[in-house]
């Protein structure tokens, strides 16, 4: 017997802002050249925000353009109604060429052999090469642009080949080494799309978020090659590197919530939680947090993390366990039970974002939202999206 999670409990959620994700959009694409398009990235369920909603809001925006890992993810946005180019940047089995051809879905083609097994399928599915220039991760290998692009002329009389792709591993980063690999990275690309020209494909792209705010406005590469760029982590408020600075403006969208079901007072010389690693130190009222490691709260918060109350910052005592958490809130007048706490967001003049947390926990804020789990209901407060374009 399925077991559902009732969605009308609010024990441990997060809420989407989508007007500041359209708020995010506009300031990332006005920081752009006008001639540039962009491409959403929103695999991983845009990231923890929601796929059909994240990709609604832009379609009424005009965005046509849409990347994400894996057919699962696109056949979902395609049932939903989304429209327009749908990209998997991921590996797609062959057995399901039928599937990629009938939905016009768009696959990324990760190696020589991957595009001749999709060839045998007869399915002209529509597709781009994925092109290696240093990542070492998918693609058609660059080191020989002119055997790189022989392979992609040979697949283009036997595919839909509408475009060509790489990825920039270092364009977050600032230290010169790290701008001159990237340098690299678009030369060699560069080179891959000059010998490829007679084909004329209308999507040729290599800038992610990083790339299109440090590297697009200041090389001449960008007439064949910058003319769409990814936009992924930055469209939900994050940076994609800690250093890094976002255009004035952006801010996450996402807040994290939860709950308190019970506060209890504790002697000094209390424990706490799983293998009792936490010691009161004075008499304490400790409150239990509807939220675990279970939600995806990251156990290495264990006594240095901190939830928000009130406007007051809580510390996490003890382990956090795998439905709840607990802190301290002998410090913070007034609390009880269902008072809602603030995991990540805004909470009186207390902020704390996925890439703070990620700094305490010495990662990225992708992975932060990226692992908030699907029991953790999403909230859309203020919701209004507009009819498509």
């Amino acid at each position: 017997m399925e077991v559902k999670v009732d969605q009308i409990e609010k024990r441990s959620w997060v809420e989407v802002d989508l007007g500041q994700i359209e708020k995010n959009y506009n300031m990332y694409k006005a920081s752009l050249p006008k001639d540039v398009d962009i491409m959403a990235v929103i695999k991983a369920d845009a990231y923890g925000h929601g796929d059909v909603k994240v990709a609604t809001l832009l379609s009424s925006l005009g965005v046509k353009l849409f990347a994400v890992s894996n057919i699962d993810e696109a056949v979902g946005l395609r049932n939903a109604g989304i429209n327009g180019e749908i990209l998997i940047l991921g590996y797609s089995s062959p057995i399901y060429a039928r599937t990629l051809y009938y939905l016009g879905l768009t696959q990324a083609i990760v190696s020589e052999e991957y595009a001749l097994a999709l060839a045998k399928t007869g399915y002209e599915i529509k597709c781009q090469f994925a092109v290696d220039t240093g990542m070492n991760r998918i693609g058609i290998l660059s080191g020989d642009a002119e055997e790189a692009a022989s392979i992609i002329r040979e697949y283009s009389t036997k595919l839909n080949v509408t475009g060509i792709f790489t990825h920039l591993c270092v364009a977050d980063g600032s230290n010169e080494d790290d701008r001159n690999f990237t340098l690299d990275q678009l030369q060699r690309f560069k080179a891959v799309v000059d010998k490829i020209d007679c084909l004329h494909l209308p999507y040729i792209h290599c800038y992610n978020s990083a790339g299109g705010l440090y590297h697009l406005t200041d090389n001449s590469l960008n007439q064949s090659i910058g003319n769409i760029v990814r936009l992924g982590i930055a469209l939900y408020g994050l940076k994609p590197d800690r250093d890094n600075k976002l255009p004035e403006g952006i801010k996450p969208a996402m807040a994290w919530k939860s709950v308190i079901s019970r506060v209890q007072k504790l002697p000094e010389g209390a424990t706490v939680s799983y293998g009792r690693t936490f010691t009161t130190k004075r008499p304490s009222l400790i409150a239990t947090v509807t939220t675990g490691y279970a939600d995806g709260y990251n156990r290495h918060l264990s006594n240095r993390g901190f939830v928000m109350i009130k406007g007051h910052k809580a510390p996490i005592v003890g382990r956090i366990c795998m439905d709840q958490t607990m802190v301290d809130v002998t410090d913070i007048p007034g609390v009880k039970m269902s008072d809602v706490v603030v995991l990540m967001g805004e909470c009186g003049n207390q902020n704390y974002t996925a890439d703070d947390m990620a700094a305490d926990l010495d990662t990225i804020g992708y992975e932060v939202i990226c692992n908030i789990s699907k029991r953790v209901q999403r909230f859309y407060p203020k919701t209004v999206i507009r009819k498509n374009k």
